[in-house]
């Protein structure tokens, strides 16, 4: 065990820890259980999945708040490390979007595309983009202020302020998904229905998982703030959170652009050749 030495180095060595494979069985099962439901399969498989996705959290974030609250263990080097390593993290899931992105641009785009269908299908009823879309824009658009707001504060060790504003952001991403699923259940078409109601499910879809972790991630934020476990110029877990929430904003923004606007307007229209 990492505790177990004398320590003669700066850096951070983590204790061996059983979330990375307890998250990793969470995702499979949650893959197998969803593939199921979409077959027709009972949902019960994907549930079991995502409750034992919530308990790694649960569990995970509990072992980081006791490692960054133990003096000594997050050091200056360490600190820069978890930047650079949030940060690495934060590349990575742009590049999972550009994927669905690329997959929307290139069965629309007649020079890429290969379907000879009408892009979108004439069966499909399209979302538009002036109702929910843009309401959940303007709702994300404010959570990405509200949490600037919460993290200023805390620079300025305004606690009481810092944890309202942390509140209200979490808030925010709640409502946003309330719209989501609400667009969801009035939707006219389903997964299976061809290529656009798939990459709209996927991109809309993991965006909103991403948007739901985020919400996780602030609210512990604020139960931390609650705590006192975060200081001026200690606070690498609320900054990473307010980084990781700007990403989930910039990405709905680039979401919002190309699927319910670009690829509902006349020029996001091909026909079939």
């Amino acid at each position: 065990m990492a505790s177990d030495t004398v320590k003669t180095h700066p850096w951070h060595v983590p204790e061996p820890s059983p979330w990375p494979i307890t998250g990793t069985i969470a995702g499979f099962i949650m893959a197998i259980g969803g593939i199921w439901y979409m077959h027709e399969g009972p949902i019960w498989l994907l549930a079991v999945g995502f409750a034992l996705l919530i308990f790694t959290f649960y569990g995970w974030w509990r072992q980081v708040v006791i490692e960054s609250n133990t003096v000594g263990m997050h050091s200056e080097q360490t600190k820069v490390g978890l930047r650079y390593g949030f940060l690495l993290f934060i590349v990575s899931e742009l590049m999972f979007f550009f994927a669905f992105f690329w997959a929307f641009f290139h069965s629309s785009l007649p020079l890429l595309s290969k379907v000879a269908v009408a892009w979108p299908p004439a069966s499909i009823e399209l979302i538009p983009a002036d109702g929910v879309p843009l309401l959940n824009t303007l709702i994300l658009l404010t959570s990405s202020v509200t949490v600037t707001i919460a993290h200023h504060a805390l620079i300025e060790n305004q606690r009481a302020t810092a944890t309202k504003w942390t509140f209200i952001t979490a808030i925010l991403g709640v409502i946003f998904l309330f719209f989501q699923a609400e667009e969801y259940i009035e939707a006219t078409f389903k997964l299976s229905d061809g290529i656009y109601p798939s990459t709209f499910y996927l991109a809309t879809g993991f965006h909103g998982f991403h948007v739901f972790v985020g919400t996780c991630f602030l609210l512990v934020c604020g139960f931390r703030l609650t705590k006192g476990h975060f200081t001026p110029d200690h606070h690498i877990g609320f900054e990473s959170a307010a980084w990781y929430w700007h990403f989930v904003d910039v990405v709905w923004i680039f979401l919002y652009i190309n699927v319910y606007i670009w690829g509902a307007s006349p020029l996001g229209h091909i026909s079939p050749t």
